[in-house]
């Protein structure tokens, strides 16, 4: 198994906000779930949850529009792994509009397994298609070297007690989907894409769906992060 997990999709920005606008009001949204399987049935939850070792997971993603999306995972291990599109499903990186897409595609299981932290998930999605130089970066990504990125302590998974309190469950808070931070250093392949990572995406929790949405049409690729707390 890889240091670690599976996929999951995303787009990014540095002066992300998270508001209560409805996504009614949007442009192009994507919705993000996380489920874990337990007692042999997927289960949906929090996409703060604090995952435990050997925890199975995987990500749905469902978008308003048609495009392209590729998914690519930063594990705690330093490995850099693409997530979507997989070799076993031929590349095809299209998305329909308002189909749902499972992370991954393939019958690969896929099992918490690096040293505690957050697994950072970054999706790029674009309603256009990629440049050909862009394009390869689906098919190049998995065989690139691990990047050097910093991994703070206070990346390391808290809980947040007052859910604890109220629900039991460990949910950090800073965990789910957010935008790229400032000087953030992005694998080879998806800083070579061209992604805006500043535009103004806006973030919405309900309940255990995350809404990332654009209150302007996108024109090209996206990318932002979803940071997958484990323990």
């Amino acid at each position: 198994m890889r240091p670690w997990l599976v996929p999951v999709l995303a787009l990014a920005a540095t002066g992300v906000s998270q508001t209560q606008q409805s996504p009614a009001a949007t442009e192009h949204r994507m919705e993000i779930t996380v489920e874990r399987l337990e007692n042999g049935a997927w289960k949906l939850v929090d996409p703060g949850l604090v995952f435990d070792r050997n925890d199975k997971v995987r990500f749905r993603y469902r978008a308003n529009f048609a495009g392209y999306l590729y998914v690519v995972n930063h594990s705690t291990s330093g490995k850099i792994e693409q997530l979507f599109p997989r070799e076993e499903t031929g590349q095809d990186n299209r998305i329909a509009t308002a189909q749902e897409y499972t992370i991954p595609a393939t019958d690969t299981v896929f099992r918490i397994a690096g040293p505690a932290g957050h697994e950072l998930i970054y999706w790029l999605a674009s309603p256009v298609e990629l440049t050909k130089d862009a394009s390869k970066l689906g098919p190049d990504t998995s065989s690139l070297p691990p990047v050097s990125k910093p991994r703070p302590d206070d990346l390391i998974p808290r809980c947040d007690s007052a859910i604890f309190r109220a629900r039991g469950d460990c949910v950090d808070s800073s965990a789910g989907p957010q935008g790229i931070a400032k000087g953030e250093q992005l694998p080879q392949g998806l800083a070579s894409a061209g992604a805006a990572t500043s535009r103004d995406l806006l973030f919405l929790r309900r309940e255990n769906t995350t809404v990332v949405a654009s209150p302007v049409p996108l024109t090209g690729p996206v990318i932002y992060e979803f940071r997958l707390a484990h323990r």
